[in-house]
């Protein structure tokens, strides 16, 4: 088995020290190093991996980032107990009740839609004012689908407006189960329609730069305050 790793970290073309990181974590992962049981000293590791004592470090700095190891000053480093932790975030959104993602779309969206006035462009501008048109034109014909994926879209690029790479990749995960959600939950394109003025008064906001204004259109928008 020790003999298969090391070939495989010779041939691959990933850094030494990420692939000792991920064999060493599938180890983990397969428990073959139970939760809290302490990892193999740097001189072990090295004959075993047939690598140098940076590359043991940095890979074991790389699972403590990564919440599969904890270091314990002059005791060693241990298995931390990593349950929950390797399941992709769109998994786990899979898994998600309505309430848990409105809490978290309605938390995301606010923040979004602040940094969103505070940084566009005009470019962002013009990009979330096509969305909306197309939300519009769509939502009067009563094209759920084509509503539903320029109403997603429309916030998508406030995300982007946003310049947090971050926040923006976090929404578009997001934005995969929501998009489910809409098209399970709405039959017709009524709720759009409601809630256009919303969706107006908000890129106004943001064209205006009004932060505050931006944040409270969005809280409307998910319901969470009075309209």
């Amino acid at each position: 088995m020790i003999g298969c790793i090391m070939t495989e970290l010779l041939i691959k073309r990933k850094s030494l020290a990420e692939e000792l990181a991920e064999k060493l974590q599938e180890l983990i992962s397969e428990g073959f190093y139970a939760i809290n049981q302490k990892l193999p000293i740097e001189s072990e590791l090295m004959k075993s991996f047939g690598v140098g004592r940076s590359t043991v470090r940095e890979a074991i700095k790389i699972l403590v980032n990564s919440g599969y190891l904890r270091v314990r000053q002059g005791l060693g480093t241990f298995v931390e107990d990593h349950s929950g932790i390797n399941e992709p975030l769109t998994r786990r959104l899979k898994r998600a009740t309505s309430e848990d993602m409105d809490e978290v779309r309605e938390l995301l969206e606010m923040k979004i839609a602040e940094k969103a006035a505070l940084k566009r462009t005009q470019e962002d501008i013009e990009k979330i004012s096509s969305f909306l048109e197309k939300r519009v034109k769509a939502a009067q014909y009563n094209l759920l689908e084509e509503c539903v994926e320029a109403d997603i879209q429309f916030h998508i690029s406030i995300a982007e407006a946003s310049k947090n790479d971050i926040l923006a990749d976090l929404y578009k995960t997001l934005c995969i189960r929501l998009k489910n959600i809409f098209l399970t939950q709405f039959s017709n394109t009524e709720v759009f329609i409601k809630t256009e003025s919303l969706h107006r008064d908000l890129l106004n906001s943001i064209i205006d730069q009004d932060a505050k204004s931006a944040w409270q259109t969005v809280a409307k928008i998910t319901g969470h305050l009075s309209q």
